[in-house]
Formats: C-alpha cells, structure tokens, sequence
C-alpha cells in the first residue's frame, strides 16, 4: 500500500466502518418501498373506508404490523453474511418504515389525529432528510480502494460457502479490476474469488432485476435524440403544474406553502433557462448539471412546500421529479463513462512505464 493511499486513510475506515459500493442502490430501494407504501396504505384506507382493525376498545394501528417488518429487515442483516440479503432487506425495512411514517399524526397531535393536514409534508421531509444525511455520510469522500476491495471479499464470503454463480463472480470481477494493483491483500482475494466453486442456484432478485432494468431504460430515453428538448419542456410544464395547482388546491396566494411553492418553481425556472442555453451552445454537460440543480430545487424546496398545500396529491410531481432526475443522472454516467473510455485509451497507447502497469487491471483476474 503507498503513503499517498495510506494517508487517505480516514477515522472511520479504521474504526471497521466500510462503505458498501451499493449503498445507494439500498437506499433507493428502502425510500421507494418506503413512499409507496405510504401512498397504496393511504389509497386502500380512503377506498375502504377508514376501517379499524380490531374491536371492543382494541384498535391495532398499522404502525404495528410496520415495526414488525423492520424487525425482520434487520434480523436479515444481523443473521446472514453478503450481499445478496441487502436488497430484500431494504424492501422489507421500506415498507415497515413506511407503515410506520404513515401514522406520525398520531405521535405529534394531543388528540391522535391520522388526518393531521402537515401530515403529507412531514414524510415528505422525514425522506428527504434520509437521503440527504446518507448522501452526506457515503459521499464526503470516494470510495477509497480498500474499501471496494473488501467489497470484493464480501461477495467471496458468500461464495467461499455456497458457492458463486456466473453474475455474482462477474460483479466480483468487475469490482476487483477497480482495485489498483499495489493494494495490499489484492492478489490473496483475487485467489480466494478464484477459489469460490461454481453454483448457479441463487436466490431470485427481483429487486436487482428491476433496478437493472430501470437503469437500462434510462440510459435508452436519455441518449434518444428528442432528449434534450423534452427535458426542457417537461421542466417548463411542471414549473406552471406546480403553480397551478398549489394556486387551485391551496386557497390562492396568500398561502404560505403556495408561496413556497412559488419562490421554489421560480428556482427552478431560472435553471431551466439557464440550461436550456447552455444546450443551445452545445455545452451538454453544463445543460444536464443545470437541469439537475432544476430537478433538485423541485424535490427539496417544492414539492415540501407542495405537499403542505395539497397533502398527497403532490404525489404525481414527485414522481416526475424522481424521473427526470433519474434520467439525467443517466445520461450524466454515460458522458463520465466516454470521458474515462477516452482516458484510458489516451494512457494506454503510451510507453509502458517498467515500474508501473499504464492501467491497473490483472488479466488474470476470473471473469
């Protein structure tokens, strides 16, 4: 291990705290089960009803049900070693969590009022706020190599028992050519991976599936030639939906929320434009940050404010907000990945330095 890498070294990382290289996959996946399941909970109770479960002055909250399943979520992460229990994990604990959330009316009113009118803004917010403080905890600095090496231990943890299918060896694999060369401790779970027997009997991962699928139907939308100009468009429909309707819903413009409403779309507006003639000068990569910043302004100051002023029927902008944004983070990854493409090509094609490879790849790395 070199001193430059040996000084990166940080508090946490000896503390034993390393980074899972998917944790924002996890995370996705717990605020998605998380905030659907709110919205299904809070539809199938207006469609019924309101029932009360229960009788004879006993009425069980859902909350309860909700508590148990992140009780499973979390003996699955304490009972069993790799990867592959993490996605189904997170739905579970999502979905626990938002039976949970779904109630908080009850915990903040004297009288336990489910009807709490900031009720919608609150989950909104209490989302948010785990987004942004695990983006905060994984994102202050890169994944250091150790890190994505020990990463590649754990998928040979879980082979080293059961045995690795062709996928889980080809992630490993792809996760060990990350990993410079010089790593202390490379080679040794190079042969450990290698020395994982073959078995293709895995546990089914929808999960994994459906986020794999999502992603390649981003990538698709957003390299169609169309792109760009709907990405402007649809920004520009949502600034006016979002007015119009915290106008419409919201008792007019006197109303606090409807003006945080409107301070928020004007935000957004302005880097919409912003983008937009950054796109018309052929500067892409400007014009996708911009319209991200668009994007980010909506879910983080708009939609809070939207959701205090219509409650759930906020829902619909949110869920175009989480679009756009998935999209041009899509199309983001696949500039990053041209960039590095040409990188490595340039680096490649120069002499061979005798002291150090030109790429940091093993070809005998399994595959």
């Amino acid at each position: 291990m070199t001193n430059s890498t040996a000084a990166r070294s940080s508090y946490l990382m000896r503390a034993g705290l390393v980074r899972n290289v998917r944790s924002g996959e996890h995370l996705t996946t717990f605020v998605v089960s998380g905030v659907a399941t709110v919205l299904v909970t809070r539809l199938i109770l207006s469609l019924s009803g309101y029932p009360q479960i229960g009788g004879k002055g006993l009425h069980i909250a859902h909350v309860l049900p909700g508590g148990l399943l992140m009780l499973i979520a979390i003996s699955l992460l304490l009972g069993y070693v790799g990867p592959v229990v993490r996605p189904a994990a997170a739905t579970v604990g999502g979905i626990g969590f938002g039976l949970f959330i779904d109630e908080v009316g009850k915990f903040v009113t004297s009288d336990n009022n489910y009807f709490y009118k900031p009720t919608a803004a609150i989950v909104y917010v209490v989302f948010v706020l785990i987004i942004l403080g695990f983006r905060f905890l994984t994102t202050r600095r890169p994944i250091d190599p150790r890190e994505e090496l020990a990463n590649v231990i754990d998928h040979a943890v879980e082979g080293v028992a059961g045995g690795l299918s062709r996928r889980r060896r080809a992630e490993a694999s792809e996760l060990l050519r990350a990993v410079p060369l010089q790593v202390q401790g490379r080679q040794e779970t190079r042969d450990l991976l290698a020395a994982c027997p073959a078995d293709e009997v895995e546990l089914a991962a929808p999960v994994d599936a459906g986020w794999q699928a999502l992603q390649r139907g981003f990538e698709r939308l957003a390299t169609h030639p169309k792109a760009p100009r709907m990405a402007v468009a649809v920004l520009a429909l949502q600034v006016v939906g979002a007015l119009l309707i915290a106008i419409v819903v919201g008792d007019g413009l006197n109303h606090l929320p409807v003006l945080g409403v409107t301070a928020g779309s004007l935000l957004s507006a302005m880097f919409t434009v912003r983008g937009a003639l950054a796109l018309r000068k052929g500067n892409r990569a400007r014009a996708v940050r911009l319209f991200e910043l668009a994007v980010l302004v909506s879910l983080l100051m708009t939609q809070v404010f939207q959701f205090a002023a219509t409650q759930f029927a906020a829902a619909g902008g949110m869920l175009l907000d989480l679009v756009m944004l998935g999209l041009l983070r899509a199309e983001r990854d696949r500039m990053r990945r041209e960039v590095e493409s040409t990188t490595k090509a340039k680096v490649l094609r120069l002499p061979p330095d005798p002291d150090q490879p030109p790429f940091p790849e093993d070809p005998s790395d399994p595959v």
